[in-house]
């Protein structure tokens, strides 16, 4: 085992991980490393959406906006007030740092950043580069990182946390291009800030790149607590190549039609559905930015779209696509609801098919799949209902410090600060934000050295040798198989579908499948594929954790909500021409006011929800505290 020591070590290469790297050796922190499988291999520079979105306070001409407005907002359900504040108040900054690494956000001949409106948002506070925003910011932070010299460990895969006395100490990884009797590293570190993104490596209906897996499954397996695990988001998302299929993509009216497996018998399916076109059309515009699958918006708004697509690829076996190349059978602008046809007619595009409008509005939506080997103008675009983000994950403190394992920084996606309603675009000002605040933080609270390197050594040690022995003997198994397992089970069982009858035996399942993967050897042919059997381990537990905390929260009746949709036989009726079998149970809003706590294998609790803070901010007094370093008392 090859022990490296560094200060403060960064798992993942995402924007949030590299802004942290970053703010850390801005705030004096020059011993800071980042460990990643690679550069080009996290979610946010693989994906966007048709126009994505940085969601930050308003800064923009006559329109009002404050902090605590923002964080009113942001704060959303099931959220704590005190958090949203952090990164309502600190979006300006941590917006105007990217601004000044050159990422292309829009602005006047004034400078002003204009902005519109996003899901969840009641102002104008979003603002986009177009559809590869997280990849325009991971572009700047990665070349600033080389400018500095920050160290990265490429080609890592992370199988393990250490800890020592409750507090991080650092973690082992796979160098998964070294020789097998070498692949085990152990990275020593005061400070593990967690940057690993969101679970994508649980789902098999997913829009997640497929290069990211996720990797919240290591830090459950220390016991970290997670706040708000059940509450994902899902939607409408391309599958030959994953995209979100939102925004204009929607807002033009493509032809949704399905067929058999083998491409056979096509059809438009919605129609039968919908008392007259001009409805159902009118639906379709309205998934452009009611994007993500809302149970506030079934039976009688645009999520129906999402549940019929579902019934059509889930239940019934066939395909979905989207064919931008005819407009509906039927199609007359006159006949859509008057938002939908006044937003055609002033952007100019009350005209033509679905394509024609398609390039007008947004010619970059189109290019974009082009890129990626999909002409929209010669083909349909397959679809389905996917897995986009988690708005839960391990739970943080006001610096982004786990709040029961010291040490360690879960920033980014995978910190659980959003709740159940975030505004589109929050995400990539969250994990900013998280950045900025947990380097201050280290700094000023942790930048001397004490950790127990002995006691830490010996923990690796014993972490490597069980590893080692495992490894020393072939899996029973392929690692797809077993992935493939899993993923299938979560798609199934705890996406935006759920059946408290059939829960208890997929969490049963999953741990089954758990223990059978420790259990197993861990072998491959080579040392990237024994790599992968490894990272299964955290990923089954992962999603053993999830599926636990799933079925905690349906047994105390929250219903549906937010993107998760509780079906129950007794409950209300989704369309007159679904079967019982799509009943479903509303949400208790008494849960708005409480957020799910789970420690994995021992259970899940409610606890209350944090107000926004009212805070003194009479100057003379904020700045003796900031003189006094009593900021940092605030937890």
């Amino acid at each position: 085992m090859l022990t490296k020591k560094h200060h403060t070590v960064v798992l993942g290469s995402g924007a949030a991980g590299l802004a942290a790297a970053l703010r850390l050796r801005a705030e004096g922190i020059d011993d800071v490393c980042i460990v990643t499988e690679g550069l080009t291999m996290g979610t946010s520079i693989n994906t966007g959406s048709d126009k994505q979105t940085y969601y930050k306070l308003g800064i923009c001409g006559r329109d009002l906006d404050s902090p605590y407005s923002l964080a009113e907002s942001l704060r959303g359900s099931s959220a704590h007030g005190d958090i949203a504040l952090v990164e309502a108040v600190n979006s300006v900054r941590a917006f105007s740092n990217l601004v000044n690494l050159g990422v292309p956000f829009p602005r006047d001949g004034y400078g002003q950043f204009a902005g519109y409106k996003t899901d969840h948002d009641p102002l104008r506070r979003a603002t986009s580069c177009g559809p590869y925003t997280s990849r325009d910011m991971c572009r700047a932070l990665i070349k600033e990182v080389k400018v500095r010299n920050i160290p990265v460990f490429e080609n890592r895969i992370a199988v393990k946390l250490v800890t020592v006395s409750g507090r991080a100490a650092g973690l082992v990884a796979i160098h998964a291009n070294a020789d097998k009797n070498d692949m085990f590293e152990y990275y020593m570190a005061e400070n593990v800030v967690f940057a690993v993104g969101g679970p994508g490596g649980l789902y098999d209906c997913s829009v997640y790149p497929v290069v990211h897996t996720g990797a919240i499954g290591l830090a459950l397996q220390i016991g970290a607590e997670a706040a708000s695990l059940p509450e994902s988001q899902y939607g409408l998302a391309s599958i030959k190549y994953r995209w979100n299929v939102s925004g204009t993509y929607m807002q033009v009216l493509p032809k949704f039609i399905s067929t058999d497996a083998d491409g056979s018998n096509p059809r438009e399916f919605l129609r039968e559905y919908f008392d007259n076109v001009g409805t159902m059309n009118s639906m379709v515009f309205l998934k452009g930015y009611q994007w993500p699958f809302d149970t506030r918006k079934i039976p009688d708004g645009s999520s129906i779209i999402d549940i019929l697509v579902y019934e059509e690829t889930a239940i019934r076996g066939r395909r979905v696509w989207l064919d931008f190349r005819d407009n509906p059978e039927g199609f007359d602008f006159a006949s859509l609801s008057e938002e939908a046809r006044t937003y055609l007619e002033k952007s100019g595009a009350a005209f033509g098919n679905p394509l024609e409008r398609l390039l007008h509005m947004n010619p970059g939506a189109v290019e974009l799949y082009k890129e990626h080997g999909i002409d929209l103008a010669t083909e349909p675009l397959e679809i389905a209902v996917c897995s986009q983000h988690n708005n839960g994950g391990l739970s943080g403190n006001i610096w982004y410090e786990s709040t029961n394992i010291g040490h360690l920084f879960p920033i980014g996606e995978v910190n659980g600060s959003h709740g159940v309603t975030r505004p589109g675009g929050s995400a990539l000002n969250a994990g900013q934000v998280g950045a900025f605040r947990s380097a201050e933080y280290i700094a000023a609270k942790y930048a001397g050295r004490t950790l127990d390197e002995t006691t830490a050594a010996a923990e690796a040690a014993k972490i490597v040798a069980a590893f080692e022995e495992q490894a020393s003997r072939p899996a029973a198994r392929s690692f797809r198989e077993e992935r493939a397992e899993f993923q299938s089970r979560m798609s199934t069982f705890g996406s935006h579908i759920r059946d408290r009858r059939k829960i208890e035996g997929a969490a049963k399942d999953a741990w089954n499948q758990y223990r059978r993967l420790v259990a197993d050897g861990a072998a491959g042919k080579t040392v990237r594929e024994t790599a992968e059997i490894f990272r299964n381990q955290q990923l089954c537990y992962a999603h053993a954790v999830y599926l636990d905390a799933i079925k905690f929260q349906m047994e105390s009746g929250v219903g549906s909500r937010g993107s998760a949709m509780v079906v129950d036989p007794n409950g209300t009726a989704i369309h007159p021409k679904l079967g019982p079998e799509w009943r479903f149970q509303k949400e208790d809003a008494s849960f708005r006011e409480k957020q799910l706590i789970t420690v994995a294998e021992k259970g899940s609790r409610w606890i209350p929800c944090r107000p926004i803070p009212e805070s003194d901010d009479w100057f003379e007094n904020v700045w003796a505290d900031f003189r006094n370093k009593k900021i940092y008392e605030k937890r």
